[in-house]
């Protein structure tokens, strides 16, 4: 199967997924197989949300539209253009899916086979109903899939390299297990937004939406601020307000009552207001309906420090401090040459022999 085929193949899956938007869905006619496949992805999203509590509709549509937005025959062209990937050597690449978000894991899974690769599955319980389902779309537009994608619940066997995402402590796990074969692991990252006092209401709004989304589960939530001593968190608090209604959510209330019970009896200084409480932390993971922040003194102090904690960094948000600073609302929609921990997948996957 030649590059331009796995292209088309996705941007047809693209196509297929742009059907199934926040706003609705809408059945077009025109995309293939749709009579065999539409009805039964309604029902695939139905049962993602009944089968983790944290996957909300308007969350799982969420993921299903940025990656509609993505999988366009140009886009695809584009991130791969600077790639040598006609003449790859097929391999089987084994991918431990993480299962936090919506369709955490399909970038791994899109990357190994646009690459050329075979695709060895391992999913998270977490989030294993929508995946599949994608795969048994894209074996539909193009059968020659079909041999080179597998799905697994045992350990792997038979692989030639591995990418896995898990927590600091798995990852010690799959250094041992993995070790031998080229390999890319991933441990905990988190996000942070830099605020310097001159942000409008506008961007400190959207910014709602990179802490909010996905109830902050994400590596690329945001999850802890970097403000200036003195900082006055009023403007902040009423640019998110139009957030609140996270609290309706029963899972993430149950999360702020008892993490407001702990910071409480444990004396720690608090801001909040009903649904979101900021605690100084020097930690960058915040537990759910909580966002550590930082105060620092000056750019250069910030920038030292930014740079040390890299490793524990996905994504920084923010103005003109860095040309790798995310615009505020953005960090939710990656485009896909944006690598997860930095590390360039498909450059991997090139050198696997």
């Amino acid at each position: 199967m030649l590059l331009n085929d796995r292209i088309k193949a996705f941007s047809e899956l693209g196509k297929f997924l742009n059907q199934f938007k926040s706003t609705g869905y809408e059945k077009v006619n025109t995309i293939h197989h749709n009579d065999d496949f539409f009805d039964k992805m309604v029902h695939k999203i139905t049962t993602a949300v009944h089968h983790n509590g944290w996957f909300t509709e308007k969350n799982v549509l969420f993921s299903v539209e940025q990656w509609s937005n993505a999988l366009t025959k140009n886009n695809l062209k584009d991130w791969l253009s600077p790639y040598a990937l006609e003449k790859t050597e097929p391999k089987t690449v084994g991918i431990v899916m993480a299962g936090n978000i919506p369709l955490v894991g399909f970038h791994d899974f899109l990357s190994v086979l646009i690459s050329g690769h075979h695709v060895l599955v391992k999913q998270s319980s977490n989030d294993n109903q929508l995946l599949p389902f994608l795969a048994s779309y894209l074996i539909a537009i193009e059968p020659r899939f079909e041999a080179s994608i597998k799905f697994t619940s045992e350990k792997f066997k038979n692989f030639d390299a591995v990418i896995a995402t898990g927590s600091d402590n798995t990852s010690r796990y799959f250094e041992y297990y993995f070790g031998k074969v080229p390999n890319i692991i991933r441990k905990n990252r988190n996000s942070v937004a830099i605020l310097t006092g001159n942000e409008t209401k506008e961007q400190l709004e959207v910014l709602g939406e990179d802490i909010f989304r996905y109830y902050g589960l994400g590596c690329r939530s945001v999850s802890k601020l970097m403000v200036p001593k003195g900082y006055d968190f009023d403007s902040f608090f009423k640019a998110i307000y139009p957030y609140n209604d996270v609290i309706n959510s029963a899972k993430y209330a149950n999360n702020y009552d008892y993490n407001k019970a702990v910071y409480l009896m444990s004396n720690y200084k608090l801001f909040e207001n009903g649904f979101l409480m900021l605690k100084e932390d020097e930690s960058y993971a915040s537990p759910i309906a909580t966002l550590f922040y930082e105060t620092y003194d000056s750019k250069g102090q910030l920038s030292k420090k930014i740079e040390s904690d890299s490793e524990k960094i996905q994504c920084v948000v923010g103005l003109d401090f860095s040309p790798e600073c995310i615009e505020f609302g953005k960090t939710q929609s990656p485009q896909l040459s944006d690598y997860a921990d930095g590390i360039d997948i498909i450059e991997f996957l090139t050198k696997i022999n």
